[in-house]
């Protein structure tokens, strides 16, 4: 029994291989699968005008978007210059000013109005320990620390007991005249 339900050596070898049989079982169902698909006549030529609007519209569209890329580019340019126009028409106004002009002068030039002096402050710190013009500003706030009401205080105490222009002579006439009320004995010690 067993001997008929087996295929001979020779019937195994003929016969295709596992492999084999499963790329015919697939290719079974394909066929299947396809023969299954039925075309009519109407969806034929829908698919024909959908491939033929695809062709046909494909570089109209791609022109499009091109065109309203240049158009947005446009528009980024003219909104630029509009800007910069409105800028120049602004500072061109502010020349207008004499007010303005007056500051300018004064700024720029070092000018000044007869009867005013003008005094120039110049640096004369070390590069190295000044600080540099274009340092970051930082956005955090700080906190001071110490009491303002004592600084304050402090500060108009050494403004209040300071001595004023006409106590402070020269050092050197003080020294050469000795007061009319001492003795030349006590000057001397």
């Amino acid at each position: 029994m067993s001997a008929a339900r087996r295929p001979s050596r020779a019937a195994r070898a003929s016969g295709p291989s596992r492999p084999a049989r499963a790329r015919q079982s697939i290719r079974q169902v394909a066929e299947t699968w396809l023969a299954g698909i039925r075309f009519s006549g109407f969806s034929i030529i829908m698919m024909g005008v959908l491939v033929l609007a695809v062709v046909v519209l494909a570089p109209s569209i791609a022109a499009y978007a091109g065109q309203r890329q240049q158009i947005a580019e446009a528009k980024a340019e003219v909104a630029r210059q509009e800007a910069e126009v409105a800028r120049l028409t602004e500072e061109r106004e502010r020349w207008n000013d004499e007010t303005f002009i007056v500051t300018q002068a004064r700024d720029r030039l070092y000018y000044v109005l007869p009867g005013e002096v003008s005094y120039l402050v110049i640096d004369d710190r070390d590069p190295a320990t000044s600080m540099p013009a274009d340092r970051a500003v930082s956005a955090q706030v700080t906190e001071a620390r110490g009491d303002w009401m004592q600084t304050m205080l402090r500060s108009v105490m050494t403004a209040g007991l300071a001595p004023s222009v006409t106590d402070a002579a020269d050092p050197a006439d003080q020294a050469d005249q000795e007061p009319a009320d001492q003795p030349a004995d006590e000057g001397n010690r």
